[in-house]
C-alpha cells in the first residue's frame, strides 16, 4: 500500500496546520466509503477528502471534490445533522501506525458543548471512518462490524471504540537507534528488508528495500551481515529519522507515464526506469497518484455493467458485419450467372430439353469449352431466364449488402467510440447521460418512469494552452456533436485521433493562426482522451471545424472531413492535469 506510516505521519502534520480551528459548513458522501468535509477558516475554503475503500483508504485536503450522487446516504444526513458547523481542534496519527484521529468541539440542538472524535483506519480491506463521542462511544461508522465478522473488536453504534490490535513494531521517533538495530538482528536469518518491516512500525516494503539496498546492495540475509553493514545501517536509520522530523519531500514515482508509487524521499532502487516528480503538499501528491485510481473506482458497477453490456454489442455488430461479408463474397458468383444465362440463350437451337448440362464455347473466354448445369425438366430458355433471375438477386443482394455492410461498419465505430467514454467517464453524471444516449439509440432499454428527468451533461472538459487559448474537450457523443456542430466556429481548430475511438477537441482561436505549441498541445490532449492513451506515439487529425460533415446514416458524435492535416504526439497525462481548468 503506498500509504504508509511514515507518509502518513508527514500528512498528518501537515493537515495539522492545515484545518486546524475550520469550521465543517457542508458534508458530502460521493460514494458509500467516501466524505468530503467542506471547511471554512479565515484563510478561506478547503475541502478535506476522506475514504475508507478497501482499495484507496486516504485523507487529504483536495482542490476538486468528486461528483455527488442525486440523494444522499443516510449516513450522510446522520454526520450532517451532528457535524456541521463543528470546529477542528486538531489532528494526530496513532504513533506511527495507519490510524488518524480528529477532534471536533461543537453545540448540540439545544447550544449544549459536545465533542466528537473522527478515526479513520487505513488498512486495506479493514479500512474504516468511525464517529465517536466524548465517552469513547461509537455513534455511527462507514463499516460496522460484530461477532460474526470480527473475532477481535465490535464496530458498531453504542459500543466502546478500541484501537486496533498493536503489532509490538518499534517508533523510529520514540526509539533510540541501537535498540533499533538489536531488535533487527534479533529478526532471524531472514532479508534485511523482512527484518526491518518486522521490526519499525509505519515503514513500507518501498523504503525497508530501499535501506537494504544502500546498506548492502541488494536485500543479504541478517546472518551475512557484518559491523560494516550494521554501522551503515545505523546511519540510514538516523537519516531516516532526520527526515521524516523535516518533513521529507512529497514525491511520486511515475513509470511509463503513469503513477507507480509514493514517498517522502528519493528512491534510488528502480534506478532509470522510474521517473521522480515532487509536489508542494502532501495532499497534492496523495491527490495527483490516486486520482485515476479513485476514478475507476468511484465510477465502480455502473461502469463495469456497462461496459460488458458495450462488449457484447460490439462483438455482435462484429459478428453480423462478417456474416454479410461472407454473403457478399458469395454474390461475386453473379457475373457467371449472367454469362451462363447469354451461352445458352445464344445456342438454344443447339440445345434440347432434358439435358443434364451444355458444353458450350465460352466466347468470353477465348471459345473455351464450358459445363453449364441444367435443369432437365425445363427448355433450354426456361433455363437461361432461371439463370438471369440468379443473376439479378445476386445484383440486388449486392446493392443491399454494401449499405448493410457500411452500416455494420458505422455501428462498430459508434460502439467503440461510446465504450470509450465509458472507460473515461469521470462520475454518475457521465456514465447517466451515456446510458441515456444508448437509450435513445436503441441499445439499452428506456426507463418507464415519468418522474425521472433525463441527466443533465456537465459541461466539456475545459483546458487553457500555455499559450491562453481554451481548449475544449466532449465527454461523449452527444457532447462531441455539439461541441463541433453548434460551439465550435468555423475558424475554430478541430482535433481527433486517427483510427482510434476519442473525444473530438475543439480550440477555440477567435480566427488566429494558431502557435504550434498550442496545437501540439491540443493534440497530446486529444490523444490522451482516447482509447489511444496507452500509446507512445498517436496520430492525430487536425482540421478547421467548417471541414466537418455529418455521416450519413452515422450516430452522434461521427463526422466526417477530407481537408486535414495530421502530427504525431505522445499522450500526456501530466500535461492534461497541468492545463486542465479547475
Amino acid at each position: 500500500m503506498p500509504l504508509d506510516g511514515y507518509t502518513l505521519h508527514l500528512l498528518t502534520g501537515e493537515l495539522k496546520k492545515e484545518i486546524t480551528g475550520c469550521r465543517i459548513e457542508k458534508i458530502h458522501m460521493p460514494a458509500r466509503d467516501e466524505l468530503v468535509f467542506h471547511l471554512r477558516s479565515r484563510d478561506g475554503a478547503k475541502k478535506l477528502f476522506i475514504s475508507a475503500s478497501s482499495s484507496i483508504p486516504r485523507i487529504n485536503l483536495t482542490a476538486s471534490a468528486p461528483e455527488n450522487p442525486g440523494t444522499p446516504p443516510m449516513l450522510c444526513m446522520f454526520l450532517r445533522k451532528h457535524l456541521t458547523g463543528c470546529v477542528f481542534t486538531d489532528i494526530h496519527q496513532l504513533g506511527l501506525d495507519r490510524v488518524i484521529f480528529a477532534e471536533l468541539k461543537g453545540t448540540d440542538e439545544l447550544g449544549d458543548p459536545v465533542t466528537f472524535t473522527l478515526a479513520l483506519e487505513i488498512m486495506a480491506k479493514h479500512s474504516n471512518f468511525t464517529v465517536i463521542n466524548s465517552e469513547g462511544i461509537i455513534i455511527e461508522a462507514i463499516k460496522k462490524s460484530d461477532l460474526t465478522t470480527a473475532t477481535i473488536r465490535q464496530i458498531q453504534p453504542g459500543f466502546k471504540y478500541v484501537l486496533p490490535p498493536s503489532q509490538g513494531k518499534l517508533n523510529i521517533l520514540e526509539t533510540d537507534t541501537d535498540t533499533l538495530i538489536s531488535a533487527v538482528k534479533k529478526q532471524g536469518d531472514v532479508p534485511l528488508s523482512s527484518a526491518l518491516l518486522k521490526t519499525l512500525q509505519g515503514i513500507s516494503p518501498l523504503i525497508s528495500r530501499e535501506i537494504a539496498g544502500l546498506v548492502t546492495g541488494s536485500d543479504s540475509l541478517i546472518g551475512d551481515l557484518t559491523q560494516k553493514h550494521f554501522d551503515s545501517l545505523a546511519s540510514k536509520i538516523d537519516r531516516l529519522r532526520e527526515t521524516l522530523v523535516s518533513g521529507g519531500t512529497p514525491t511520486m514515482l511515475i513509470k511509463d507515464g503513469k503513477p507507480f508509487d509514493l514517498s517522502f524521499t528519493d528512491i534510488t532502487q528502480y534506478g532509470f526506469s522510474v521517473e521522480s516528480k515532487q509536489y508542494e503538499t502532501y495532499s497534492e501528491l496523495i491527490d495527483g497518484f490516486y486520482a485515476e485510481k479513485n476514478l475507476i473506482e468511484r465510477t465502480g458497477q455502473q461502469s463495469r455493467e456497462l461496459q460488458k453490456t458495450l462488449v457484447n454489442l460490439i462483438a455482435r455488430s462484429k459478428r453480423k458485419y462478417e456474416t454479410r461479408k461472407e454473403e457478399k463474397e458469395k454474390c461475386a458468383e453473379k457475373e457467371q450467372m449472367r454469362i451462363n444465362a447469354e451461352l445458352i440463350l445464344s445456342n438454344q437451337y443447339l440445345l434440347e430439353k432434358g439435358a443434364l448440362y451444355y458444353d458450350l464455347e465460352n466466347y468470353y473466354d477465348d471459345y473455351k469449352i464450358i459445363r453449364i448445369k441444367a435443369d432437365p425438366a425445363l427448355s433450354p430458355a426456361a433455363n437461361a431466364q432461371k439463370y438471369y433471375k440468379e443473376y439479378n438477386k445476386l445484383k440486388n443482394a449486392e446493392k443491399l449488402l454494401d449499405s448493410l455492410l457500411e452500416e455494420s461498419r458505422i455501428e462498430i465505430g459508434y460502439l467503440e467510440s461510446v465504450l470509450d467514454s465509458v472507460k473515461r467517464a469521470r462520475g454518475f453524471t457521465d456514465i447517466a447521460v451515456i446510458k441515456s444516449e444508448l437509450s435513445e439509440e436503441g441499445y439499452l432499454r428506456k426507463n418507464r418512469s415519468k418522474k425521472d428527468k433525463a441527466p443533465k451533461s456537465l459541461p466539456p472538459v475545459k483546458y487553457i494552452s500555455d499559450d491562453g487559448y481554451t481548449i475544449l474537450v466532449g465527454r461523449n457523443n452527444l457532447q462531441n456533436e455539439e461541441l463541433s456542430f453548434k460551439v465550435a466556429a468555423k475558424n475554430d481548430s478541430w482535433f481527433h485521433t486517427q483510427s482510434f475511438p476519442g473525444s473530438h477537441v475543439i480550440v477555440i482561436g477567435g480566427g488566429d493562426i494558431l502557435p504550434e505549441r498550442t496545437c501540439r498541445q491540443a493534440a497530446a490532449i486529444a490523444a490522451y482522451n482516447s482509447s489511444a492513451r496507452d500509446s507512445s506515439q498517436v496520430a492525430v487529425d487536425y482540421t478547421e471545424a467548417r471541414e466537418l460533415k455529418k455521416l450519413k446514416g452515422g450516430k452522434k458524435g461521427m463526422v466526417i472531413y477530407h481537408t486535414y492535416n495530421t502530427m504525431w504526439v505522445k499522450p500526456d497525462r501530466e500535461l492534461c492535469e497541468r492545463l486542465r481548468e479547475k
